[in-house]
């Protein structure tokens, strides 16, 4: 368990997602939020709240980063076909000779451009192993959905479920 202290109180995280879990569950089978409000002994509004706080933005323009992707080709195709509007997929090998073959400096300014350019969409998919996934969503204040490929470090390219991508492309342009 995971216990944090927010001045005299103790919380234990745990429950506290668990909680969060099942109140989203119970509303995606069809309950309302007085209903879910009311079994948590909270105030509606505080659902509709937490339902604001995780919600992903509809169309706009999207942005797709990911690293190491075995299946990167395939990816890219589906990327194309679904309009989106940047993407950068790498193999290891790829990002490890796109390191190699830069100075510092070189390295940092294209990261920092990236940054930029990615900034810049809507809603932003990264595809990264659970560190890496940590970092984007602390970097960027848009929408983040990650795809959690892996424990890191990842050192050998990942296959990436295409139907999975799908499915989140199909959610987001609706």
């Amino acid at each position: 368990m995971k216990f944090i202290k927010i001045g005299d109180k103790t919380i234990n995280l745990e429950k506290l997602h668990g909680i969060i879990d099942k109140m989203i569950e119970m509303r995606q089978n069809g309950f309302s939020q007085q209903e879910v409000a009311s079994r948590f002994k909270v105030d509606r509004s505080f659902v509709s709240r937490l339902e604001s706080l995780g919600e992903v933005r509809k169309g706009g323009n999207i942005a797709v980063v990911g690293f190491p992707i075995k299946n990167k080709e395939e990816l890219e195709m589906l990327f194309r076909e679904w309009g989106v509007n940047f993407t950068l997929l790498l193999s290891e090998k790829e990002r490890l000779n796109l390191a190699e073959n830069m100075s510092g400096v070189e390295l940092f300014n294209m990261v920092m451009d990236l940054i930029a350019k990615i900034q810049s969409h809507d809603v932003i998919i990264f595809l990264g192993s659970d560190k890496r996934s940590q970092l984007v969503e602390a970097i960027f204040d848009r929408d983040i959905i990650t795809i959690n490929i892996g424990h890191s470090p990842l050192t050998e390219d990942v296959y990436v479920d295409p139907q999975i991508v799908k499915e989140i492309l199909n959610s987001l342009k609706g």
